[in-house]
């Protein structure tokens, strides 16, 4: 075999490589994504809720730790983390909250743009909900500039017209809030996603109806 030869030939294995360890993550990325929508849409008992959500918050984890060059693995650990601390709700949601801060700032720091900005997004929606201090980490003015930030990405995206919209109301602007709800509603859909676009329509319509 000649030198050539040899040397196309590793490059196309190289690329193969390549091709099937991207699919690989892009299949466990896409789990994670789809656990999360069962658990956040479908699993209505608290209880079970919680614990379907801690167990899908240590995959996360190992996914994140398996793959710490990247940051969508970070995001979504910070977004189940969240999703469980808001389940959870009392004094123990605090710890799950500042494990979910963490990710989605590390992930920041990796690729700010990954996932279209859902690492602002989703630190927006912590700033927001999360108490204030003396007990919590709360920020309702970094919340609306991460907010801001996730729309400036992602201007169409359903999710972040839709928290900030959410942001606006909790503040007394409900009617500020209907131009971005009407532009979730129009969102494009995400191949992959159909659960939690389904999901999150209904609570774009429902606050919409609270904005009317």
């Amino acid at each position: 075999m000649s030198k050539f030869a040899a040397g196309a030939m590793l490059v196309c294995l190289a690329v193969t490589a390549t091709a099937s360890a991207q699919a690989s993550f892009d299949s466990e990325l896409a789990d994670i994504q789809q656990r999360w929508a069962v658990a956040n849409y479908q699993i209505t008992v608290p209880k079970e809720k919680v614990q379907v959500l801690e167990a899908l918050s240590s995959d996360a984890h190992r996914f994140s730790q398996a793959h710490p060059d990247r940051a969508e693995p970070l995001i979504w650990e910070g977004i189940v983390l969240s999703t469980c601390a808001g389940a959870k709700g009392g004094i123990g949601a605090l710890g799950l909250a500042k494990k979910s801060r963490a990710a989605l700032e590390a992930a920041l720091k990796i690729d700010d743009k990954a996932l279209d900005g859902s690492a602002y997004t989703s630190l927006g929606v912590l700033y927001s909900k999360v108490p204030g201090f003396p007990l919590g980490f709360g920020d309702d003015n970094k919340a609306q500039d991460l907010l801001v930030k996730a729309l400036t990405i992602n201007p169409f995206g359903i999710d972040p017209n839709y928290f900030y919209a959410q942001y606006l109301c909790d503040h007394d602007e409900c009617r500020d809030a209907r131009r971005y709800l009407e532009r979730a509603l129009q969102a494009p859909p995400r191949p992959g996603r159909e659960l939690a676009d389904e999901g999150r329509h209904r609570e774009v319509v429902e606050l919409l109806a609270r904005v009317h």
